[in-house]
């Protein structure tokens, strides 16, 4: 409850008390002004989708200085194919095949030496941004006082809404980006994680941390990490939209959510020495210590409590002590009911400020968003606490499989 009042008013703060946000404020660059930019494809096994996503970026991009370079990754199925294809009509498509899957962060730092651009998004297979991101992006590293921007990373959206699962996530999403990371920007002008779908890096300070970590779970959580402890700044862009597909089954979420439980959590024991040795060397980073601190310890204490209150209801039942149990139950309802209005809080300022308020019609969704995704986040640092943990040691790897994807809709 504490948290959603926080970043309720964090996102308020951004609204109307945030100076130089840019969310409007963006010009058009000539195209001899225009940087070269590398968009960058990690892929492995996307046959379904990587021709429709590169046919879009050359296609529909207002950008002309840019390369699209594809990073096959191990793929079996015909995705080579599609991609030998692709490079006879689109002279500006590079590839790169590696011959074993290592990993999204592996294929990425292969890619980082064969770029040619100064910028590079990464973009998944699965990711379309909207045509005017890259004029967009750019405009966030123009300026003088932009020199120590490392990446910028774009406002995510929900592409496939058909089943329920994907309107709860839109509206989850919009919490997730639209609130915290606009509350993480009003309170510190940065930011602790990227989004790996769609970020535009400077190279340079890619190479500055020796690129994204091989071994880690997430590797757009780990590198933000990465570049704020050597005093480099990571951006948000609410402005800059990208549509990507998100899980559409319990299962596929539950992954999703364990792979990020992991990463927060690895990234968290990757830095602790740092902040509790050098408190002042790093107090313009501790806030988001504290934050994922305070993030992992209620995780546990919810999981504990949870199950102590579950055995005090059996008990109470069997042993007939009815009055304690209906005692149990109505507090329980109270404290749902104060999460609630909380959470109701947080996504309601959400929605309103993302996108000019255009996801305001999936509010209806948020009662499952907070009764559901909340209890899948602690579940899932707590399932994820004893892997990161054996990461650290030096036994993690980053090897990665597709999710199943689906055709996008027209």
């Amino acid at each position: 409850m504490i948290g959603a009042f926080f970043w309720f008013s964090g996102s308020l703060s951004y609204r109307f008390f945030k100076t130089h946000k840019r969310d409007d404020d963006w010009e058009i660059i000539p195209v001899d002004r225009q940087p070269l930019i590398t968009i960058m494809i990690p892929a492995h096994n996307e046959e379904i989708m990587i021709e429709e996503t590169i046919t879009y970026l050359f296609e529909e991009l207002n950008y002309t200085n840019f390369e699209v370079l594809v990073m096959d990754d191990g793929s079996t199925d015909k995705t080579g194919e599609i991609l030998a294809q692709l490079r006879e009509r689109y002279p500006r498509l590079r590839t790169v095949k590696i011959l074993k899957n290592k990993g999204k962060a592996h294929a990425f730092n292969i890619g980082m030496y064969f770029a040619k651009g100064e910028y590079i998004l990464s973009n998944d297979a699965d990711t379309i941004p909207e045509p005017d991101a890259l004029m967009k992006y750019m405009n966030f590293f123009m300026r003088d006082k932009d020199m120590n921007t490392s990446a910028v990373t774009a406002n995510m959206d929900v592409q496939n809404r058909t089943k329920i699962i994907g309107k709860a996530q839109t509206v989850e999403f919009s919490s997730i980006v639209g609130v915290i990371k606009r509350s993480q920007t009003a309170v510190n002008d940065s930011m602790y994680a990227y989004s790996g779908a769609n970020t535009l890096y400077k190279k340079d300070f890619l190479i500055d941390v020796g690129g994204f970590r091989q071994n880690r779970a997430t590797e757009d959580i780990s590198i933000a990490w990465d570049h704020q402890m050597i005093g480099a700044v990571p951006r948000f862009a609410p402005n800059i939209v990208f549509h990507m597909n998100v899980p559409e089954s319990i299962k596929e979420l539950y992954h999703q959510r364990k792979r990020w439980a992991q990463g927060g959590t690895e990234v968290w024991l990757t830095n602790i020495k740092k902040f509790l040795f050098h408190p002042i060397k790093h107090r313009y980073q501790m806030s988001m210590f504290i934050d994922s601190t305070l993030s992992i310890l209620w995780s546990f204490f919810f999981m504990i409590t949870t199950v102590i209150f579950a055995i005090a209801m059996l008990v109470f039942l069997f042993t007939g002590n009815y009055e304690r149990l209906f005692h149990g139950f109505v507090m329980s309802f109270i404290f749902v009911s104060f999460e609630i209005i909380a959470g109701f809080m947080q996504l309601l300022a959400a929605l309103i400020l993302d996108h000019h308020a255009a996801k305001l019609k999936y509010v209806i969704f948020a009662p499952l968003y907070m009764l559901f995704f909340w209890m899948v986040n602690p579940i899932t640092v707590v399932m994820t606490f004893i892997p990161a943990v054996k990461t650290i040691f030096g036994f993690g790897s980053g090897t990665w499989k597709s999710p199943e994807r689906t055709k996008m809709q027209k």
